[in-house]
């Protein structure tokens, strides 16, 4: 008897066990909706990865990641957004304006929350309705972008105290870039620097942008922030080399790719802490409910390698302030 009510139990623990491991498992799909190539911003991309799985998601198992890249060429990312919203994710993840805003064209009717990784102006942007009560559907980060562009000129004038005129590449069709472009402006006019602006809207632009620098006798080269000077980050650190001419960048993966100088939010950090609006957002959260957050950790980084290339001694006071210096 007893033989019997054991082997009863040991069946009714086995099926029980099998119920439970054929339990489907829930996923949350979360979309990834980027301007730039995946190796452009491979370094923002994992700090993402990393902070998920610091809450506990692992892809594959709990969660999955669409990825959809524009690879430099804006026009593609209305289809791309769209193709997200069709996936039916649960929240997409932009990784700045260019991508935003899209991605909320696309959703205006199935209100799928979006999360900014990063933004230079969400407000004057026309995402948010302002940073501590965002409404409807996006939320997320803000990077200053264009408060930091006059604190940029001021350390090439440092490094380059002779300097004079200064070009600045950027993309017009990029949001903010023209308000970044009146930041530079006024702080060029306070430090007594004429400003050049070239226009980069094709990869062929870019060595006449800096053919148009040479033959305007710029001393320094300010590059904006946008998704497609990111997709061509290593010709164009490559081509201020070559040219001699001393540059401060947007963002620190410019400086892995050879470049001078950049100061600014730290972009990893800022999609470290968009995992966190994903995780809330995931359980129950609405976008709307959660205020836009401003950069808590900034960087400084000088390539000192870079320097020594084009002749340029870095004063002690400006190296002392660096968070970073390669050497």
């Amino acid at each position: 008897m007893n033989k019997i009510v054991w082997l009863f139990l040991l069946l009714f623990l086995t099926a029980a066990t099998f119920a439970e491991a054929q339990q489907p498992t829930n996923v949350s799909r979360i979309g990834y909706l980027s301007g730039n190539s995946p190796s452009g911003i491979s370094a923002r991309t994992e700090a993402f990865r990393q902070g998920l799985r610091e809450l506990g998601y692992v892809e594959g198992k709990n969660i999955v990641i669409e990825y959809r890249h524009g690879e430099g060429k804006l026009d593609l990312l209305p289809a791309l957004a769209a193709d997200l919203v069709h996936l039916k994710v649960d929240v997409i993840v932009t990784t700045g304006s260019t991508a935003t805003r899209p991605a909320k064209a696309a959703t205006s009717t199935s209100r799928v929350p979006i999360v900014m990784g990063s933004d230079n102006d969400p407000v004057g942007n026309g995402f948010v309705a302002s940073l501590a009560r965002p409404g409807g559907n996006i939320t997320g980060l803000s990077n200053l972008a264009q408060d930091l562009s006059g604190k940029q000129l001021e350390l090439l004038k440092e490094i380059v105290p002779k300097l004079s005129r200064v070009a600045v590449f950027g993309t017009s069709i990029t949001p903010g870039n023209a308000e970044s472009l009146k930041e530079i402006e006024l702080a060029a006019r306070a430090f007594g620097v004429r400003v050049q602006y070239l226009d980069i809207l094709d990869p062929k632009d870019i060595e006449i942008a800096f053919q148009a620098a040479s033959k305007g006798r710029a001393g320094a080269v300010l590059v904006q922030g946008t998704p497609f000077a990111s997709s061509h980050r290593a010709q164009i650190t490559d081509l201020a080399a070559k040219n001699r001419l001393p540059a401060t960048y947007p963002q620190s993966d410019y400086i892995d790719a050879g470049g001078l100088m950049f100061y600014g939010p730290s972009i990893n950090d800022l999609f470290r802490r968009a995992a966190i609006y994903v995780d809330k957002i995931l359980k129950g959260v609405k976008p709307g409910d959660l205020p836009v957050e401003q950069p808590m950790k900034f960087e400084f980084i000088i390539n000192l390698k870079t320097a020594q290339q084009l002749g340029l001694t870095i004063p002690p006071n400006v190296l002392v302030r660096a968070d970073k210096v390669i050497k």
